[in-house]
């Protein structure tokens, strides 16, 4: 049955929002494409910096390393590179303007101006406010920048009282258009519009998060990052196939959670779950030697999937999002294998019902780890149903439905682990 048209377009349009490159972990990103809107705004490097982030943003910039930088982390690299680098239109991607010798211009910058950090108190899982000032022409001026929600979504920039939010824009903040409706994301019609859905619609955005994600893929496997989770799964390619699945998305997450320059294509605001989605789905189409239209439509089952069961739980939260998107692939390895509805279903809900409630406590490389054993989730629950093997309602958190069992995922990571998120927080401040 066909899709109504309003649906295929919210989907499509769903794609394009989620579908973007970018260089590194996106919450320091995003405090860098903050920095660098500041720095453009001031017309001078600032002199004095303010940055109150929410639990959630600190939790993922403290322990990653920030790309072009020559190994620095934390909050205050972060806005540091932000400064040097300039060139907010180039928004998640803002660090690829950064040379190697801007890495002496940072160091002196946080040499002289030393950012203020605090915590944000707010109900928003991701909020950013950053206000710095600086000396123009004899005067102080101040600029305030203000992120909320999404990584690139600024609600505000103000210089000295005047509005100037519109010139940094971008053409996607939620301030004048809102986002594609999630809501309407539902198992059964993300299949249909990945079987119906006009290639050319969506092939670009699917052909840039295949090659995005795969180059960093083999750039984790070709060299040593963090733990090198990957590499030792990969076992110099003496691994089964879906080891290999495993290995090829952790090395991604080895490369960019430890500072590698290669760019990739997040997912529902992530890196790790751009990857997670897609790269164990191509690793399992070229061993197969599924063409390309089926490729293609598995990366949309996987995509789709991943960002329903994000849209209850929310864009940062204690569930570790590598989880959603590890089911995600199963669905999309799935549907390569000829699975529909039924068997995409029992997939997903195996999955989910296998490592539900792991937990996120911050970017850094054993999310490596996590991405392994999330992908190894999504297989697993693909290989139950194959084998007639499932979980049933009653089985935990398991209910009767698949989206009555994603509803119970977003209730899990949105209420239940609302105080979890908090502790995990004050573990890593050392409260």
């Amino acid at each position: 049955m066909s899709l109504p048209s309003h649906i295929v377009e919210t989907y499509t349009a769903i794609l394009r929002e989620e579908l973007v490159p970018a260089m590194g972990c996106t919450e320091p990103i995003a405090i860098a494409y903050a920095a660098s809107i500041l720095r453009h705004a001031l017309g001078a490097d600032p002199t004095a910096l303010q940055v109150r982030l929410s639990g959630n943003i600190i939790k993922n910039v403290k322990s990653v390393i920030v790309p072009a930088t020559d190994g620095m982390h934390g909050i205050e690299a972060a806005v540091a590179a932000g400064i040097v680098a300039g060139c907010p239109d180039r928004k998640l991607e803002v660090l690829c303007a950064l040379k190697p010798a801007d890495t002496d211009r940072i160091r002196a910058f946080l040499a002289t101006t030393i950012p203020v950090v605090g915590e944000l108190e707010t109900k928003h899982p991701f909020e950013l406010v950053m206000t710095g000032e600086a000396t123009v022409d004899g005067r102080t001026v101040s600029v305030t920048v203000h992120l909320i929600d999404r990584h690139t979504n600024v609600v505000s920039v103000e210089r000295d009282g005047e509005d100037l939010t519109d010139r940094y824009l971008y053409g996607e903040s939620m301030i004048h258009t809102q986002p594609a409706d999630r809501t309407l994301l539902n198992v059964q019609d993300i299949i249909t519009y990945a079987e119906e859905v006009a290639l050319e619609e969506v092939r670009p955005l699917l052909e840039r998060q295949m090659r995005m994600n795969m180059a960093i893929a083999e750039e984790g496997l070709r060299s040593e990052y963090g733990a090198s989770i990957g590499r030792l799964l990969y076992n110099g390619g003496h691994s089964d196939l879906r080891t290999k699945a495993r290995a090829y998305a952790a090395a991604g997450s080895d490369a960019r959670m430890n500072g590698c320059e290669l760019p990739v294509c997040i997912l529902s605001g992530s890196g790790n779950q751009g990857m997670t989605a897609s790269v164990p789905v191509v690793v399992y189409a070229r061993a197969w030697h599924a063409d390309e239209e089926t490729l293609l439509r598995a990366l949309l089952v996987s995509n789709l999937i991943t960002v329903h069961q994000k849209t209850g739980i929310g864009c940062l939260s204690a569930y570790c999002g590598a989880i959603s998107a590890g089911c995600g692939c199963g669905c999309g390895i799935c549907y390569l294998a000829g699975g529909r509805y039924r068997e995409i279903a029992h997939t997903l809900v195996n999955a989910v019902a296998i490592l539900s409630g792991t937990i996120c406590d911050g970017a850094k490389a054993s999310c490596a780890a996590k991405i392994a054993m999330a992908v190894e989730a999504g297989i697993m629950g693909y290989d139950m149903m194959r084998s007639g093997r499932q979980f049933y309602g009653g089985d935990g958190i398991v209910t009767k439905g698949v989206e009555n069992t994603i509803r119970n995922i977003g209730r899990l990571a949105r209420e239940g682990m609302s105080e979890t998120d908090r502790e995990i927080i004050r573990i890593m401040l050392g409260e």
